[in-house]
């Protein structure tokens, strides 16, 4: 297993209604999905298979790490 963990960020695309995930740490790393956990299984297929078409290190076990972002609005209810 690597030892430091593949960063991945996701943000919520409010318009498309989809989170959005990309990472530096992945070269070409680029898909969304409507849910968390359909997006996070979609990157335990893809992360491997970009790191081996772009010819960087892999163990049998690649750790990353998915940081998302989601801005939402709280409205003050009057007293």
């Amino acid at each position: 297993m690597n030892s430091i963990p593949i960063c991945i960020h996701a943000e919520w695309d409010e318009t498309a209604g989809v989170w959005v995930a990309t990472s530096e740490d992945v070269p070409g790393l680029a898909t969304e999905a409507a849910q968390l956990e359909t997006l996070i299984a979609k990157l335990k297929v893809m992360i491997p298979e970009l790191l081996l078409e772009n010819g960087l290190p892999m163990d049998d076990e690649v750790t990353f790490e998915l940081l998302s972002r989601r801005f939402e609005v709280a409205l003050r209810t009057s007293a």
